[in-house]
């Protein structure tokens, strides 16, 4: 089954890790949101992550992102994800209708179970009910914007904010959960990149993440407009040999933070971590040759760009933020505006 032939989304995706103290990486991601409005992106998406500073730099999504709607105007602002089953979810649904009423319409909401794992001993829950967390506070999250009694019966949420509820996203890892987010009619969030099977561990990306399409497609309710975002590692540079150089520290960091953690894979070349990583990067003809092999991008509607894990200086973000929108997009379809086409999310 295909999805929707109009050009598709072009979003723009910061973990907020740039090599800086904790106002300053907040101060870079504002820029580098503000650039991404300025060249014509779609959308804006950032993560939340609870305590590791070299894995994720903001815990706090909805304050962060009610500075960046301060200072756009156009772009829509994500969230990819909210760790909601550490969350009060009527507390996220009240901040939620807040910004979205205060940034004029703009906000989508990307929840899922998180991948650190360990910070739910922190909130007090355990980690092996976090599917089941998820889909009960979902459901008061959907409950609360829609204007239905709360839990108990006496409140509903103010103020209400139906709207959100046609904007939720689920990111997930399996066929599983694909297939959940397609039956609730939400959207489906694909992440840059995730583990192999043990026993399969040459499957591409795309042999891993189509099947996740698939059953996601098959259990959308009839009508329901398909919504797939893939989010995908690309670093766009005037100069191969720049790319490379921030590519060897940049993914050596994150190898090696991977290797104490017992899951590095692959070997430790610049060539074997872009591999095992898969990331897009070089110059723009580099990267879109790469990126048209990715099959799973054909079937998405939106796709959101990150630089992550190798991390560039902020002037190199910015740069790249440029070239994907000025000749990488273009080439590849992608982005709302091409052609003239303009398509409302």
């Amino acid at each position: 089954m295909t999805t929707a032939t109009l050009p598709k989304g072009l979003g723009f995706f910061t973990r907020l890790l740039d090599q800086a103290d904790p106002s300053e990486r907040y101060r870079l991601a504002t820029a580098q949101i503000i650039h991404a409005e300025r060249f014509g992106f779609d959308s804006a998406w950032i993560a939340q992550h609870h305590f590791h500073e070299d894995e994720g730099g903001l815990p706090a999504p909805f304050v962060f992102l009610a500075q960046a709607a301060a200072q756009t105007s156009r772009i829509r602002l994500g969230t990819a994800i909210v760790t909601l089953p550490l969350e009060l979810p009527i507390r996220v649904a009240e901040d939620a209708a807040v910004l979205d009423l205060i940034c004029g319409g703009r906000l989508e909401v990307g929840v899922g179970g998180g991948g650190n794992l360990s910070s739910y001993a922190a909130f007090g829950q355990d980690s092996a009910e976090r599917a089941t967390l998820l889909t009960g506070h979902l459901q008061v999250l959907r409950d609360a914007w829609a204007g239905r009694p709360l839990p108990g019966g006496k409140d509903q949420l103010y103020p209400a904010n139906p709207r959100l509820v046609e904007r939720v996203w689920q990111a997930t890892f399996t066929v599983d959960g694909a297939r959940r987010a397609g039956a609730a009619g939400d959207g489906l969030m694909l992440s840059r990149t995730q583990p192999r099977p043990a026993n399969a561990p040459g499957l591409s990306l795309a042999e891993i993440q189509n099947p996740m399409i698939d059953a996601y497609m098959e259990a959308l309710p009839e009508g329901r407009a398909p919504r797939i975002l893939a989010s995908r590692t690309v670093f766009v540079a005037d100069d191969n040999k720049d790319a490379l150089r921030f590519a060897e520290i940049g993914l050596g960091r994150h190898r090696a933070r991977l290797a104490r953690l017992g899951r590095a894979t692959g070997g430790d070349s610049v060539h074997a971590m872009i591999v095992a990583m898969d990331v897009h990067l070089g110059t723009p003809d580099d990267v879109i040759a790469t990126l048209q092999t990715d099959s799973t991008l054909a079937r998405a509607t939106d796709v959101a760009v990150q630089v992550h894990s190798i991390d560039p200086p902020h002037p190199f973000i910015l740069r790249s933020i440029e070239l994907v929108a000025e000749v990488v997009a273009p080439a590849l379809g992608w982005g709302r505006d091409v052609a003239g086409v303009r398509r409302v999310a």
